[in-house]
């Protein structure tokens, strides 16, 4: 069975191409390499720090975190104060020759980026080819970063297996719409194979649905996976480094999973949030505030969803 390792690549993003070949490209890169019976996979938001999005979209594609220091500014703020909003625990932290070290660890103090492995830069390949798959035996459930339509195929999805095992010719839903999607074919590394376990990244070949249906962040799985809401209660810590205040009917962007949507404050004290459009969340996962146009810091806190 073909194992996979999904990385997140931040700070100086360009390092991705020393450990992979490019693959899919759009506001989120991807790399991949495939060494004996696993297949790694490096992702680089370089959507950002033009937009906050790809971040948090790409540090949820991945298990593991390389954060490589090339400057300490306010988007290498984002980056650490991102890591700490989604607990990303497991991770590797080395910086440039011109970096502070003590301004770095002054930076990291009191966040999941503190407790990384720290090396040097010709040490980070060495030290991610000790880091082993994680998987689980959960129900079947997909997270879709990428839909497009290919000649002669039909609908094709690309994402993350993030529980369980996906099987050729499951029966599966497409959420939040709620449409029966067949697999008709599995990919991984461009091979074709009958199942893929998690965390692998596929691609599917489906029937059932049209690539406009399709939406980031959407997700495949059995019935009964996950929740579709369209309000949603956190236990919510605002960031201390975000100064404006929150108050009810106030617009935000809510970043759960793969999903950006836009949400208002229906209650501030409990936090709750009403959203324009239903939602895919499961109790206890983390979901992030976002205020992209803010001119300061862009996060305004994360919480838990009760």
């Amino acid at each position: 069975m073909v194992k996979s390792i999904n990385f997140v690549v931040l700070g100086k993003q360009d390092i991705a191409s020393e450990f992979g070949k490019k693959g899919t490209e759009s506001d989120l890169t991807l790399y991949d390499r495939k060494e004996s019976d696993i297949i790694k996979t490096w992702v680089i938001p370089n959507g950002f720090p033009e937009k906050i999005q790809p971040l948090f979209q790409a540090i949820n594609l991945a298990e593991y975190v390389i954060l490589h220091v090339d400057k300490l500014d306010k988007f290498t703020g984002e980056q650490i104060i991102a890591l700490d909003s989604l607990k990303k625990e497991k991770g590797i932290l080395s910086h440039t020759f011109d970096v502070d070290e003590s301004k770095l660890e002054m930076m990291i103090k009191g966040t999941v980026v503190e407790n990384y492995t720290k090396v040097d830069q010709d040490k980070i390949k060495e030290t991610m080819d000790k880091l082993e798959p994680i998987t689980n035996e959960d129900p079947a459930e997909l997270l879709i970063d990428h839909c497009f339509d290919v000649k002669g195929v039909g609908t094709v999805i690309l994402g993350k297996v993030v529980n369980g095992t996906v099987k050729q010719y499951d029966n599966l839903k497409l959420y939040p719409a709620g449409i029966d999607v067949l697999i008709k074919s599995i990919q991984m590394h461009d091979d074709p194979v009958s199942e893929s376990v998690c965390p692998a990244r596929v691609g599917l070949a489906v029937k059932g649905v049209k690539p406009d249906e399709v939406s980031r962040g959407d997700v495949i799985s059995a019935d009964g996976v996950v929740d579709i809401k369209t309000e949603i209660e956190l236990d919510f810590q605002k960031s201390p480094f975000y100064k404006s205040d929150i108050a009810e009917n106030q617009g935000c962007l809510v970043s759960i999973g793969l999903q950006i949507k836009a949400a208002k404050f229906s209650s501030v004290s409990p936090l709750k949030l009403t959203f324009e459009k239903p939602v895919i969340c499961k109790k206890g996962q983390v979901a992030v505030i976002l205020k992209p146009e803010s001119t300061t810091i862009r996060i305004l806190g994360s919480g838990i969803i009760q």
